[in-house]
């Protein structure tokens, strides 16, 4: 899709020249000391985004990010953007708001595994089921951060904490199958420490119409530090990370002599597993389909809490009717229907009576 002025559009904007001069990412940085804990995956997600904001050509003020509650939701105060630091767990309803009434906004959430899967769990996925044209990043770092270390929604079982220290016997949500089986209609995640595999999956999401969640996957030093180190080691990352793309085969890990990954996804019955490469022929590597729902999902369950094979990239991203384009199309046409609305009758409705 594009505009009459040969721009892109993003997630169904259509763009507007922003300036002469082209914006970088010191345009999109705000005047505000970034106050997060050294060490914080949070300043890696920031400067990535800072960077990969001035690429879509959309002007700041065209550009909001809401938050709820949580060290993640300090965002907006870090970027020159609009934004609203809101509620506890209710970021995706006041963004939900943004979105119907302004069109011409790219609105964005920034929440963390507490804010969003806890006390907002009910707003994340009815804004994912309805499919609301927000761009939602999902900070994961599996711990309460910002109220100093209790167990969150992500924490695998047996987490000893300040609120678990026998351990946690609740079973963890799984923030990837949680959207999926709520039809978001773009699903992704990403590391924070891998700069490109977290743009290539926010571009994908910034350029979809629709509700897009991004879950990232991102360290807490003080309260839960090294608790995805096991992805970043050189030496232990080529055989946990699975990177998948539209299209492709399915294969990851040290590369052999004919440049392909070591290991392969494969399907047996309704499951996938891991084998060897080498071990099945090139038709029985299953080759991803983002547009493919059950796969998608049997993706999202490949690794249980041990992150023995953690999926990133693009799990789905299909074309879906948005909620806030039905909105807008339903109130034009009521308008159409019945010229200029009287607000007081449509207030009164049809069963209104005066008590005398």
């Amino acid at each position: 899709m594009s505009t009459d002025l040969g721009l892109p559009a993003i997630g169904g904007l259509d763009l507007v020249p922003t300036t002469d001069a082209k914006q970088t990412a010191k345009d999109f940085t705000s005047d505000q000391e970034v106050r997060w804990c050294p060490g914080c995956g949070d300043y890696a997600v920031l400067a990535a985004v800072r960077q990969f904001l001035p690429t879509l050509g959309i002007k700041r003020e065209n550009t909001v990010f809401v938050s709820g509650i949580g060290c993640s939701s300090r965002f907006p105060y870090y970027l020159n953007t609009y934004g609203m630091h809101s509620i506890h767990g209710r970021a995706p309803t006041i963004a939900t708001g943004l979105a119907v009434s302004r069109p011409d906004l790219s609105v964005w959430v920034v929440t963390g595994d507490g804010d969003a899967l806890s006390i907002g769990g009910n707003h994340l996925i009815h804004a994912l089921r309805r499919n609301v044209n927000l761009k939602i990043l999902l900070f994961n770092n599996r711990i309460y951060g910002l109220t100093k270390g209790q167990y969150s929604p992500t924490s695998e079982v047996g987490k000893v904490t300040k609120s678990t220290p026998m351990g946690s016997i609740d079973h963890p949500f799984n923030p990837i199958s949680l959207a999926l089986g709520a039809e978001a209609s773009f699903v992704g995640r990403a590391l924070d420490s891998d700069r490109k595999g977290l743009t290539e999956v926010l571009g994908a999401a910034a350029a979809h119409r629709g509700s897009a969640l991004v879950e990232i996957f991102q360290d807490c030093p003080i309260f839960n530090d090294g608790s995805f180190d096991i992805l970043r080691k050189p030496e232990t990352k080529e055989q946990r990370l699975v990177p998948i793309r539209h299209g492709e085969p399915i294969r990851f890990g040290p590369a052999g002599a004919d440049g392909l990954g070591s290991y392969a996804v494969v399907q047996e019955g309704f499951r996938l597993s891991v084998v060897e490469a080498a071990s099945v022929g090139p038709s029985q590597i299953v080759v991803h389909d983002a547009g493919n729902h059950e796969l998608a999902f049997a993706l999202s369950r490949l690794s249980d809490q041990d992150l023995t094979h953690t999926v990133t990239g693009i799990f789905r991203n299909i074309d879906r009717g948005t909620y806030d384009d039905a909105v807008r199309a339903q109130v034009q046409q009521a308008k159409d229907h019945a010229g200029t609305p009287d607000l007081q009758a449509l207030l009164n409705g049809r069963d209104t009576w005066t008590v005398a």
